[in-house]
């Protein structure tokens, strides 16, 4: 039933979508519950005291924190729909990947800095990001482990489909199709899965809110 599964996100925040994703991958019901992080609700500190952010899977009464946690936990309480491969090896390389991800996804927040040293320093470690996973991360299959999205895409996706806005409000290059083929030809098959195309944030959305972001903060340092 619906009212067993709530998710409590905030637009459009990527790792509010990573858990969409999965749980519309998975079809599972949830209601959704929009915070404003600017005045969260006793709710959200309720359910999340130690970090108080979002996301927060709420599941019979039961709070689950952080977006990685949240999509392991939907995979071992609704194994319909995979998102781990089966096989021990493929499931260790799908989780050395999402750490992969994760350990660097702060870098994404830091290229809203000012131009300087730190937004310079975030522009590099997104591309060192890319550059790896250009190499490294992408095979001969369509998606990491064969032909259906897993945990390691839609963590991965979450970093691409928003420095895709990024770049364009900071004004500086980083996702280039052509120097990541490889990148850019895994995440077009990303996006023309049908649920993922129908859980996408509008972009030009998405762009608007950042530019008054990155203006805001400009106009306070």
């Amino acid at each position: 039933m619906a009212d067993e599964v709530k998710l409590h996100g905030t637009w459009p925040s990527p790792f509010s979508y990573r858990v969409i994703w999965a749980l519309k991958l998975k079809g599972i019901p949830f209601e959704y519950v929009e915070e404003n992080l600017a005045n969260k609700s006793a709710l959200l500190l309720q359910y999340n005291p130690v970090h108080k952010k979002i996301p927060v899977l709420v599941h019979r009464g039961k709070p689950i924190c952080e977006s990685v946690v949240i999509i392991e936990y939907i995979e071992e309480i609704w194994p319909q729909n995979p998102l781990l491969p089966t096989d021990p090896y493929d499931r260790a390389q799908a989780r050395f990947w999402i750490k992969f991800v994760e350990d660097r996804s702060p870098s994404l927040g830091r290229l809203f800095h000012r131009p300087g040293q730190e937004q310079e320093k975030a522009i590099k470690e997104i591309l060192a990001i890319l550059e790896t996973v250009e190499e490294h991360g992408i095979g001969e299959k369509k998606f990491f482990h064969g032909n259906k999205i897993g945990i390691a895409e839609i963590a991965l996706a979450s970093i691409v489909y928003w420095l895709q806005v990024i770049q364009d409000v900071i004004g500086e290059s980083m996702y280039d199709p052509h120097k990541f083929p490889r990148l850019h030809a895994w995440f077009e098959d990303f996006k023309k899965v049908p649920v993922i195309q129908e859980n996408l944030p509008n972009q030009d959305e998405i762009f608007a809110r950042y530019k008054a972001r990155r203006e805001k903060l400009a106009a306070s340092s």
